[in-house]
């Protein structure tokens, strides 16, 4: 019933072992990403980015910010000098939150009476905005009952440092503004990219590629035809998904739509550009679907989608960088949820830019127009 199974497990085994790609994919692959992921995966946010508008600037006023940096959940990243420029760090996403200390907060407190602290946080980030809500809410219990002993009798009763947290851009915290923003970045990376992972490989097991080398085209012509068309295709469905956005899930855009629009384009380029480097790797369309899984747990684990990148370790950290949907998320948080303009969110772009003429060049230079 199973005769000549032995040569049959003898012809897989050589032939598995002769192809080192699809080899290294799944054994070693699967344990990379427990490690990298392992360390990425964590629910308790610290070191938010937090900005400081200290009107006081007296050794109470100090006190108070260290406890906040103390604390491990915040990290004191500058100081803003305006209530417009601490409005500007959370729009920028440089700070996702805020804290302005009044010029009587000593003053109140050796008075006896309660200071009360103004904290902003970014609720475009919904977890974040949880955590730093009841961290500060937490904080300022501590420094009251640290100091309540000797004002209790004067604050009757209220306590001698009160934080005022206001969440801004998403006052409610709710999951769909946070999530779906970032699904859209999620989803159009992986569509996309797929898009282009077959077009060479495809090529090359058609027996077509032989044809094309032989044609007057140049390869950086070759590539550039391969993700135009592609390009308008995953226009559309941008669109598409973001009046899914906004129809289905009730998600406001709260900025430009042409400023959208051009960080859109800049993306589809970056992902596409990313496809044709797979399809220039991979030798058969098994291997370009291995390579392209490759991509997917870090656009969904290392990207910001879910876990915030400032509690990850340094080299994860470093690792996230990489991939073009973790500049893509601020983007589309940051136009549709805090209504940021070009001059806020200009960085993010310039890097997608980079990247996607990177990986052109490099799927170009792999591309030979020879039959070698």
């Amino acid at each position: 019933m199973i005769r000549g199974v032995g040569p049959i497990i003898y012809k897989e085994t050589i032939h598995a072992l002769r192809d080192k790609r699809s080899l290294f994919l799944m054994i070693l692959w699967p344990g990379a990403q427990l490690i990298l992921f392992g360390f990425a995966v964590d629910f308790d946010v610290k070191n938010i980015p937090t900005v400081v508008y200290n009107l006081d600037g007296r050794r109470e006023a100090r006190d108070l910010i260290d406890s906040f940096g103390n604390s491990g959940y915040f990290d004191i990243v500058g100081n803003a000098y305006s209530d417009k420029d601490m409005n500007s760090w959370i729009v920028r996403g440089e700070a996702k939150v805020a804290i302005k200390i009044p010029p009587d907060y000593t003053d109140k407190l050796v008075l006896g009476k309660s200071a009360k602290v103004q904290i902003l946080i970014d609720g475009s980030d919904s977890t974040v905005a949880m955590q730093a809500l009841n961290v500060s809410n937490a904080i300022a219990l501590r420094k009251s009952l640290a100091i309540v002993s000797d004002v209790l009798d004067q604050t009757e009763g209220e306590a001698p440092v009160e934080a005022r947290p206001r969440v801004k851009f998403n006052p409610d915290m709710k999951t769909a503004n946070f999530m779906v923003p970032g699904l859209v970045a999620i989803i159009m990376q992986l569509v996309t990219m797929f898009f282009t992972a077959f077009a060479v490989v495809k090529e090359k097991e058609n027996g077509t590629l032989e044809q094309l080398m032989v044609t007057p085209v140049s390869r950086l012509g070759l590539m550039a035809g391969k993700i135009i068309p592609y390009a308008v295709i995953g226009s559309i469905e941008t669109f598409m998904v973001l009046c899914i956005m906004y129809y289905v899930f009730g998600v406001s855009i709260a900025g430009s739509l042409v400023l959208l629009g051009v960080f859109s384009l800049i993306f589809l380029f970056t992902a596409l550009g990313t496809g044709l480097l797979i399809s220039t790797v991979a030798e058969n369309q098994m291997q370009a679907i291995q390579i392209s899984v490759v991509f997917v747990m870090p656009s969904v684990m290392l990207s910001g989608f879910v876990f915030p990148l400032e509690s990850m370790p340094l080299p994860i950290w470093a690792v996230g960088q990489l991939v073009p949907a973790t500049y893509f998320i601020r983007i589309l948080r940051g136009i549709i949820l805090r209504g940021a303009g070009i001059q806020d969110i200009w960085c993010n772009g310039l890097c997608l830019a980079v990247m996607g003429l990177a990986v052109l060049a490099i799927s170009t230079a792999r591309f030979h127009k020879t039959l070698g």
